[in-house]
């Protein structure tokens, strides 16, 4: 019953879904061959590194997902090298960054969750397992996979307060959906409370931790600074504040701070990361009226030297993490606004002081983690935002204590990925979670 009504709901919005699909990759200029990925055709060609051998597909939906799901795509890798990783988004940008991965031997967009586009898909790649990322419940896909005795693994799963309310008042729909998952990985212990309250089966629910925590400790050498701050043209000599993963109301924020810090303080430069590079234009021409010069990261080879006061706007994926390396000083957006904030650990792990506002409700855990260890801080509004900033910046000593305990809280907090292979290794040799 569960299938038919959602089969049903899927058949009406099928109109409106395709659509917008197709509407974005004319408008976008992108091939059609990832349309058709889409409906669960993949070029033969493409499939030559996975053919025959019973891949291992991972699923993750976005930019977000993807990168945590990295440290466990490098143990994968390590330790059943036989078997090629096929590593399915479904969002462009998480894509590009999954492209980028030199653990995935096949990147290709999730299938519409169709019946007949979900089991062609299977059959394709025929994976010898499916690995869906965080809470990602596609209930063709999860059938279809059952159907074809391939066992699917929950990973880094986690049940947000907003969300559980959700699930808990349809759990009729997804109690028989969980119950397709061979296991369920879970963050920590409320979570997996909360997915055996929505109907998953106890005894196929496992606490293995945040994979986010298993990100790579990483210190640049002198020689990598170096070619780093070359490749990003930064002015030599000045302090480098990144705000990564910004939302729209956070950029101006920043902005209007960075002003008044410029006209106290010469020798700062501000790198401005949007969590949706295609808002660029948008956050060029907020940076344009208020008199603060800019370039586009995209544009950087062809532009004048950066000055000092002034902005690189990176409308490009996946120089994040090089960016908060090369940073004096973090903000993580998405919690300034009530967006329900980002991963503070990737700033951490590369020993950057970070700061954050108040709507952290995503990532609870790991605000707390990095509270406790003083590793950040966090800040109530925009007006606190820029104090904190201006404190530290004249605080040298306190910004490198900072960047040093999140290094510390890394190096504590791992061994998530480890966990989860204990699970996924019985799923390989066994094919059932029972």
């Amino acid at each position: 019953m569960v299938f038919l009504v959602y089969d049903i709901l899927l058949l009406l919005l099928s109109p409106a879904i395709i659509a917008h699909h197709a509407w974005r990759t004319v408008s976008r200029g992108r091939s059609f061959a990832g349309f058709g990925e889409r409906f669960g055709f993949i070029a033969p060609e493409r499939l030559m590194p996975v053919a025959g051998k019973r891949p291992i597909w991972v699923h993750a939906v976005s930019v977000g997902e993807t990168m945590a799901v990295k440290p466990l795509l490098r143990e994968l890798k390590h330790r059943y090298p036989e078997r090629p990783v096929v590593l399915s988004t479904v969002t462009e940008t998480g894509r590009s960054v999954a492209e980028k991965i030199a653990e995935a031997d096949l990147v290709v967009y999730f299938p519409f969750d169709f019946g007949c586009a979900v089991s062609r898909a299977l059959r394709l790649v025929s994976p010898s397992l499916v690995i869906v990322v965080e809470t990602e419940i596609w209930p063709n896909f999860l059938r279809y996979a059952r159907r074809m005795a391939i066992p699917a693994v929950m990973v880094n799963g986690r049940i947000s307060d907003r969300s559980f309310p959700r699930y808990l008042r349809f759990s009729w729909f997804f109690a028989p959906l969980l119950a397709k998952l061979s296991a369920l990985c879970m963050q920590s212990e409320e979570d997996a409370r909360r997915i055996v309250a929505i109907g998953a089966p106890a005894h196929r629910v496992f606490v293995t931790r945040n994979l986010k925590y298993d990100l790579p400790v990483r210190t640049l050498s002198p020689a990598e600074r170096e070619e780093l701050h070359q490749r990003y043209r930064l002015p030599p000599g000045t302090l480098v504040i990144t705000a990564g993963s910004t939302h729209a109301g956070e950029e101006e924020a920043v902005a209007d701070s960075y002003a008044r810090l410029v006209r106290e303080r010469p020798g700062l430069f501000l790198v401005l990361v949007p969590r949706h590079p295609e808002r660029a234009a948008e956050v060029g021409t907020m940076l344009q009226g208020k008199g603060i010069p800019h370039v586009r990261r995209s544009a950087l080879d062809g532009a004048p030297e950066p000055a000092a006061g002034g902005v690189l706007l990176v409308d490009t994926i996946g120089e994040l993490m090089n960016l908060y390396a090369l940073s004096d000083l973090v903000f993580v957006g998405g919690s300034l606004v009530p967006v329900g904030g980002h991963n503070l650990l990737e700033p951490a792990s590369v020993g950057a002081p970070v700061l954050f506002g108040p709507h952290m409700h995503n990532f609870r855990e790991i605000t707390a983690l990095v509270l406790a260890a003083d590793a950040g801080e966090q800040v109530e509004d925009r007006a606190g935002l820029e104090d904190a900033l201006r404190r530290l910046l004249n605080d040298e000593p306190r910004r490198l204590a900072m960047g040093e305990r999140g290094i510390r809280l890394m190096a504590e907090q791992g061994g998530a990925a480890s966990r989860h292979l204990e699970i996924i290794g019985r799923l390989l040799v066994t094919g059932s979670g029972e």
